[in-house]
């Protein structure tokens, strides 16, 4: 059971964001989500988004702090990466 996250580098809506995904399915990375304070909203087809100021609570309860490259790969060894869908 791990849940890994990269650093709030991520600009949005006038703050910054991080990735938190799992690699061993969607209902635990769900669990975790909801003991840090995220709420589902938060949730984009394989990861959270986590504002910053979450970011040190994620690490607190357990998740792992990795590069965005390193998220991206276990998220895909792990077969949950949903890429988004492109229009023809």
């Amino acid at each position: 059971m791990t849940v890994y996250i990269d650093p709030p580098v991520w600009p949005g809506h006038g703050r910054t964001w991080s990735h938190l995904v799992s690699d061993v399915s969607y209902e635990e990375l769900h669990a975790f989500a909801a003991a840090i304070g995220c709420p589902r909203r938060a949730f984009d087809r394989d990861h959270y988004d986590v504002p910053a100021e979450r970011y040190a609570a994620a690490v607190r309860h357990g998740a792992v702090e990795v590069t965005s490259k390193e998220l991206l790969r276990r998220l895909t060894g792990a077969g949950l990466r949903r890429p988004r869908l492109r229009a023809p």
